[in-house]
């Protein structure tokens, strides 16, 4: 029996995690234990904590590590409590491997723990690029602590066998989250209003939007962008979620619930939608609008438009129907526009999603199986032979 630690600090975290947990708890070889972090404990952020004990998941280690800054600062030292925390909580359960996904800081505190543990991580959707964000240093950096590697489509396992591993341990899985295609069921249009107590009776427009922490316009003045832009379709509605707790997130927050108010039969702010609700919406939705990877991962698999604003995703592979424009009004005028034309609805070849088709949870449950317990690895120097 092999213990399988799943890392989770976040609600779009453990919304790709989901059916990666269901299946290694299900597994006759493999006990579940899972780690929870960060976002999931705090009420700012709709306390999701409560939601992964309703999808039947016991929790194993709750570690606080959020403080209440969002500065650069706050951030680094939320790094450090987490390492902390999760020193005592990894000591407490040894896992034989851990699964560590993406490229936030909650991830990063998570991995050099385990590292300094000598506890071997599978790290998920490495090799990856997102130019707007620290994260993207992040995610390189998990890579070199990780001994395999399930990422999300091939050229992302040439990068990260670019980058030294051993070709052996590096698997193109596709990406976890596109198993909700497959797997989970989705609520109708008037299910989902009813449960977010709001009703949906034009077409609705879905809209995250997250800090770029590399980005020189604060965060807030593109969101304020991002509004104004918005009000320019007054038939469409609009359902907001929050922002993560990256550096300026929370102020983020203040004027979503600001511009939720003032027009509360449009606009719907809502801290976490869980699984099921995102999924829906992302079926229903008229575009998705933001800078969120589940607008460039999972959105074209629902037949949904996506406008990438700015350079947070910078880097990533996108489907066609993923229009990518700059944090200007006029530049997320033109791709609203676009993205609502019949050209791209109508065009089904725009939404081929490069990153698999919803079988990747049992391709990683392989990996556990039979993936060696060290955490002793060699360089792999790339002297041209083929990946």
């Amino acid at each position: 029996m092999r213990n399988v630690a799943v890392f989770t600090g976040t609600r779009a975290e453990y919304g790709l995690l989901y059916w990666l947990m269901k299946g290694i708890d299900a597994h006759p070889r493999l006990s579940l234990q899972v780690i929870v972090a960060a976002m999931h404990l705090s009420p700012e952020f709709g306390k999701t904590s409560n939601l992964i004990e309703c999808d039947g998941f016991g929790i194993d280690a709750k570690v606080e590590m959020l403080l209440s800054s969002d500065t650069g600062v706050g951030v680094a030292k939320s790094i450090g409590v987490g390492v902390i925390s999760l020193a005592d909580a990894l000591d407490r359960l040894k896992p034989h491997v851990i699964v560590i996904l993406g490229d936030r800081f909650e991830a990063l505190a998570a991995a050099q723990t385990a590292l300094m543990l000598k506890i071997p991580i599978l790290h998920v959707h490495g090799g990856e690029v997102t130019e707007g964000a620290y994260d993207d240093a992040i995610r390189h950096a998990i890579t070199k602590m990780a001994m395999m590697h399930a990422v999300a489509a091939e050229p992302y396992r040439q990068r990260v066998i670019q980058m030294g591993e051993d070709p052996q341990r590096v698997v193109n899985t596709g990406a976890l989250g596109l198993d909700h295609i497959k797997r989970s069921p989705r609520l109708s249009r008037q299910a989902l209003a009813k449960t977010l107590n709001f009703s949906l009776e034009r077409p609705f427009f879905l809209v995250t939007y997250h800090p770029e922490t590399l980005a020189d316009v604060p965060a807030l003045e593109s969101l304020q962008t991002i509004f104004t832009a918005l009000d320019e379709w007054p038939d469409h509605q609009v359902i907001l979620t929050y922002p993560n707790a990256d550096e300026g997130g929370r102020e983020m927050i203040g004027a979503i619930e600001a511009y939720s108010a003032c027009q509360p039969q449009r606009v719907v702010a809502v801290p976490s939608l869980g699984s099921q609700r995102y999924h829906s919406a992302l079926a229903e939705c008229a575009v998705v609008i933001g800078n969120s990877s589940s607008g460039i991962i999972e959105a074209p698999s629902f037949f949904a438009p996506t406008v990438n604003i700015g350079q947070r995703q910078a880097g990533r592979l996108a489907a066609a129907s993923v229009i990518h424009c700059e944090s200007t009004l006029t530049s997320i005028r033109w791709a609203i526009q676009h993205a609502l034309s019949p050209e791209v609805r109508s065009d089904t070849q725009r939404f081929q999603n490069p990153y698999g088709q919803g079988d990747a949870a049992g391709r990683v449950i392989d990996m556990l199986l039979s993936m060696p317990l060290t955490t002793i690895k060699r360089f792999h120097d790339y002297l041209g032979e083929p990946y």
